[in-house]
This record gives C-alpha cells, structure tokens and sequence, in this order.
C-alpha cells in the first residue's frame, strides 16, 4: 500500500491550508488541493494483479483481468481519476462551504451592528416618550391645582362676602343696643314711649340671616398600577431577520465509494471524507 510521508494525513494538510488561506480571505486555486499520488499498489485476490480500475455497475475496484472476465459488458473508470474526482470534488465543496461560512460570519456581524443600532434608537424612543409623558402630568398637575384653587376662591369670596353683611348687621345691633341702654336712663315720660316704640320698629327690621352651606371639597383618586403606566406608552416587538443569517438546513449528501480490505474479501464501503485510505 502506498504511504504518505508526512506525520499528518493529507486531508488534514488540506485543511490547515483552507483555515490559513480563508484568513486572508483568498481562496486558493483547485489545483492547490489537488495531489496525484501514485496508484496503489493494492493486489486483485482472484489475478493477483494491482487494481486499477472502478466497475461502475458493481462499485468495486478490479484489476485489468476482471474487466475482461467476470465483470465483462459492464461500466468502468479508471481508479487515479475516480479518486482525484472525488478529491476535486470535495475540495471545491469544502471551499465553496468556507466561503459561505466565512460570508455569513460578515453577514451576522453587520446584523448585530445594525441591530444594536436599532436598539439604541428604540432607547432614545422610549427615554423621549417617557419625558414628554412626565411634562403632559406636571401641566395636567398644574391645571387641576389652579381650577382647585379658582373654584375653591369663588366659594370663599361667597362666604366673606356673607362675613361682610353679617358685620354690619353686627354693627346696626350694637348700635340699637347702645341706645336702649341711653333709653334706660331716661325717665318714664311721653317722649321714652316714643322712642321705645321707634326702637322696637329698628330691633324688628334687624334681621339675622341663617347659616349658609358650607362648601365641600374631595379627592378620588384612581387606582394607578404598572400596567396602566405602560398602556400610556408605545410597544416594541423583536422579530428575526432573515436576512442576517440563514442557517444551511440541506442535509449533507454522503458520497459512497467501495473498498475491499487487505484480504480482498467481503466488500465494505466508506465515506468520501475517507478517499485517502485508497491510497494507502
């Protein structure tokens, strides 16, 4: 079997080569990947003669005896190009795979950076809502306080107003007071009968006005919570974007080739990521 000499697998090799030449944002050529080592040297059980061949119809490898004998009439390819397909093959997807993956890490970081644009624009949106909530509740203050105070002045002004008639009943009383005290020292004559009797007419005309209503002034306030707060405001909604990154959801296509093994017995197969054991 043929063996490579370095201490890693060339596929190995291969990628640490995509990982440097993706960080410089070059992809590298086909050709780059691409090694034609030599065909093995593995050995056909039935001819004992190297194998060289794919049969296409059968998926196994066969040497030249085959082609002509068991396995006549049916479709073959050459081994070295079906194994150097595969290895282009691969390599083209696995760059083509790098390549996006390396576009869509772009992709999601100008997402983020324009998402948290967006956010710091919803901030400053709310922050300004909320400061023109509080100035629209400082002037609905303002104007409740002043209507309280006008309204409450007017009733005030209705009683001193009634302060001020009462006052000067209280006036005329003391004075009709003073004077019946003056009649008292009078003596009994014709002239006190008159006087008595024009007193009574002034005592009669002094009226004594009933209490008013008083005014009355009450609060009811409502009942305020969170949620009645966050109704004055405006909704923010979070919702993704396709745009910024889409996650490749295509399932992995598992290429097939056969192998035999060292006896060249029961056929078993690998996968394409394993072509190197052809090789070897």
């Amino acid at each position: 079997m043929n063996v490579i000499t370095d201490k890693k697998s060339a596929l190995s090799i291969q990628l640490e080569q995509i990982s440097e030449k993706t960080k410089c944002n070059k992809a590298p050529p086909v050709s780059f990947f691409v090694r034609r080592y030599p065909e093995g040297k593995s050995k056909c059980k039935d001819h004992n003669e190297d194998v060289s061949f794919v049969c296409n119809t059968c998926n196994v490898v066969v040497c030249s005896s085959c082609v002509t004998g068991s396995h006549s009439g049916h479709a073959f390819s050459k081994l070295l190009d079906s194994i150097t397909q595969l290895k282009e093959t691969n390599t083209t997807d696995l760059r083509s795979k790098v390549q996006t993956v390396t576009t869509n890490m772009k992709q999601i970081e100008e997402g983020m950076k324009a998402f948290d644009v967006k956010v710091e624009g919803i901030v400053k949106a709310i922050t300004e809502e909320g400061t023109k909530i509080k100035t629209m509740v400082d002037t609905c203050v303002a104007e409740m306080i002043i209507s309280v105070r006008d309204q409450s002045k007017t009733e005030k002004d209705k009683l001193t107003k009634i302060i001020a008639d009462t006052q000067m009943d209280l006036k005329v009383g003391s004075k009709l007071d003073k004077k019946t005290y003056d009649l008292d020292k009078i003596r009994n004559h014709g002239e006190l009968l008159q006087s008595l009797q024009k007193l009574t007419d002034d005592v009669a005309k002094l009226t004594v006005k009933p209490l008013p209503e008083f005014p009355n002034i009450h609060y009811t306030a409502k009942s305020t919570t969170d949620n009645n707060i966050k109704q004055l405001f405006g909704i923010f909604k979070l919702s993704s974007d396709a745009r910024f990154y889409e996650p490749d959801v295509k399932p992995k296509e598992k290429v097939v080739h056969p192998y035999k093994c060292g006896m060249w017995g029961n056929e078993q197969q690998m996968s394409a990521c394993s072509n190197s054991d052809l090789n070897g």
